[in-house]
């Protein structure tokens, strides 16, 4: 099928126009905030605040951040405000950057996240008071723009809002598939659902005598076929499309783009049309045009433009669909047709799987990039320890918990998720590429792959199906691992420098590995003089494991040989130990620690551990 061409708007979207954040200050305090949030934004303007100066910047820059008093932000802002679709985000700070106010535009503007970003680059606090986030429910104007949804009747989201709070939970009738946010409860029946979400009008039967708020959510889903003669007007476009929808039934807001032959691609009227509404252009040619069959012919438009139709083909080439949801409507000096933009098969949606580390556990130490993929997933999977510490990060996704034992379940269920269309994290702490998830989803996905192709070799179908490194049945998934600060880089740090020479890791858990072959690794490492890094080193289950690696590597390293002992590095109940090899069982050791055994050179100064790299060698030190 052909694709045809996108045609350039002239009209940029309000986000192309607008620039990035301005930091207004006062004193000079506020001023060395200011310079220090540059390297949180890079790309931030740094402005001596004045009323004038703020007015002067509203509607130029998507985010503001104030470093001052709430009252004086207030006053300077109050004459600007129009609406919670356009208003930019605000954001107050205090001169020492202990809070972070989000003040205006939480959910649509962003500003609530601004907040909770400068909260962990400063190391204060963000002050959230929109109801949703202070419930941990999710946002409904929020849930809707991030689906690409556009609110029809926004006078009803506070109403709207307000029940779900109460309730907990709120009936939502959708014509489209899409993952539904935590409280959402789906219903065939438009009539009983407070949320529709669908391209149509007048779906309820609720009659004035009985009033029910409804808010309408509206999908992007409508292409627009259009013919038109030289030199029509945009307003005559405009009327032609917003009548024979209205005539039709469907929402002009869900329209998403506009087709038609690459003769008019140019044409004034279409192109001032298409960018009052930041709409797409799609053309085709003749020859594209005339391989679709089913439409109605015009001999009209056969001698002027050397297509058989227009309207008709170009919304089914540009959609994708194979049938029309309005025929072609003649009206004036205009042709219009209308389809909806086929929905992906389940074989053609490619799901997304991020295998996410989220380090020792707390927010401040997991990556911004990691931080965004989570709040960008549909679905989060974990242990449910580990999900307990991001409960931040999770506020109105699905969320599925196991156990600690329970990972190819978790891992399953997730592969699953993501090969049904659906974005999915796999939290993992830590790192999840070191004694974590990420090898086992990939063992997960090979398996799938190997039973893809055997039933394809069974069944003979091969028609659906593309060659990919990253395509396991019944459809692709995209996989990203996202790393994280391990248990060794985060005891590592708390104890000092021991990793800075050759150092092996080893579990000691014989759940996956047999016990012998762990043992000759730690004869191997000690024996080698290897720094070596004890992960699982004791359980209920296996109390004398950690003693048998002890006297083993004793074998080859003196009783006065370093060892750093941490427990729970960098989270609230942190404990940590320097002692050395004879003395180390004398300290608790359980599931949540590392042990870190030094090697010959190893040493302690300033209760640090120490192990040279060897400059002292070379260079005078």
């Amino acid at each position: 099928m052909a694709t045809g061409n996108k045609v350039k708007q002239r009209a940029k979207s309000k986000e192309q126009r607008t620039k990035g954040a301005a930091i207004f200050y006062i004193t000079d305090k506020g001023l060395v905030l200011a310079e220090k949030l540059k390297g949180l934004y890079p790309d931030v303007k740094v402005f001596k605040f004045k009323p004038d100066t703020v007015s002067e910047f509203w509607g130029k820059h998507k985010s503001f951040i104030f470093i001052m008093a709430t009252g004086i932000v207030v006053r300077a802002i109050a004459p600007l405000i129009k609406n919670k679709k356009t208003d930019p985000a605000v954001v107050v700070l205090d001169e020492k950057g202990r809070f972070a106010v989000s003040l205006l535009s939480g959910h649509i503007g962003g500003a609530n996240n601004i907040a909770k970003q400068i909260a962990d680059f400063l190391g204060g606090e963000a002050v959230i008071t929109t109801a949703s986030d202070v419930n941990n429910m999710p946002s409904i104007d929020l849930w809707a723009m991030e689906n690409n949804l556009v609110i029809e009747n926004w006078e009803s989201v506070p109403e709207i809002s307000a029940r779900f709070l109460n309730k907990g939970k709120l009936k939502v009738y959708s014509d489209i598939r899409i993952s539904m946010p935590k409280g959402f409860q789906t219903t065939d029946n438009p009539d009983s659902a407070v949320i529709l979400i669908t391209n149509k009008n007048n779906l309820s039967t609720h009659s004035p005598i009985h009033p029910f708020t409804h808010l309408y959510l509206r999908p992007k889903n409508l292409i627009i076929g259009i013919g038109c003669n030289s030199g029509t007007s945009a307003s005559e476009i405009e009327d032609a499309v917003k009548g024979a929808l209205s005539k039709n039934r469907l929402s002009f807001l869900s329209v998403q783009s506009i087709a038609t032959i690459d003769k008019k691609g140019a044409e004034p009227g279409l192109l001032s049309f298409a960018g009052k509404y930041n709409l797409k252009i799609n053309t085709f040619t003749p020859d594209e045009l005339n391989s679709v069959s089913n439409v109605e012919k015009s001999e009209a438009a056969f001698k002027a433009t050397g297509a058989n139709a227009v309207a008709e083909p170009a919304a089914m080439l540009a959609s994708g669909a194979d049938k029309l949801l309005v025929r072609k409507q003649k009206i004036g000096n205009v042709t219009v047709a209308v389809a909806g933009q086929r929905a992906k098969s389940k074989e053609q949606r490619q799901g997304k799987l991020y295998i996410v580390g989220t380090g020792p556990g707390t927010i401040k130490h997991i990556t911004p990039y990691a931080q965004n993929v989570i709040k960008e997933s549909d679905v989060i999977v974990g242990y449910g320890t580990y999900l307990d510490l991001i409960k931040e990060l999770t506020r109105g996704k699905e969320v599925i918990s196991t156990g600690m034992t329970k990972e190819i379940d978790r891992c399953q269920k997730a592969v699953g998720l993501a090969m049904s269309g659906r974005t999915v994290s796999v939290i993992s702490g830590g790192d999840p590429g070191i004694y974590a998830m990420a090898g086992l989803v990939f063992e997960i996905l090979k398996g799938q792959r190997a039973e893809s192709r055997e039933q394809r070799a069974t069944s003979g179908r091969h028609e659906n199906y593309v060659e990919s490194p990253m395509l396991y049945a019944p459809c692709a998934v995209s996989v990203e691992v996202i790393p994280g600060i391990s248990a060794l880089n985060a005891c590592a740090a708390r104890l000092g420098a021991p990793l800075m020479h050759d150092f092996a890791a080893i579990s000691l858990s014989d759940r996956l590995t047999p016990w012998k072959l762990i043992e000759e690794r730690l004869e191997s490492a000690a024996k080698t003089d290897f720094v070596i890094v004890l992960y699982n080193p004791k359980s209920m289950g296996r109390p004398e494991h950690i003693n048998k690696a002890r006297k083993i590597i004793l074998k080859h390293r003196a009783p006065e040989t370093p060892v750093g002992i941490v427990r729970a590095a960098m989270r609230e109940n942190e404990s940590i130990v320097v002692t050395n090899l004879r003395d180390m069982l004398n300290y608790d050791i359980d599931m949540q620690t590392t042990v870190i055994i030094g090697n010959s050179r190893t040493f302690v100064w300033e209760n640090r551990m120490i192990t040279p790299r060897g400059y002292e060698k070379k260079f005078k030190i």
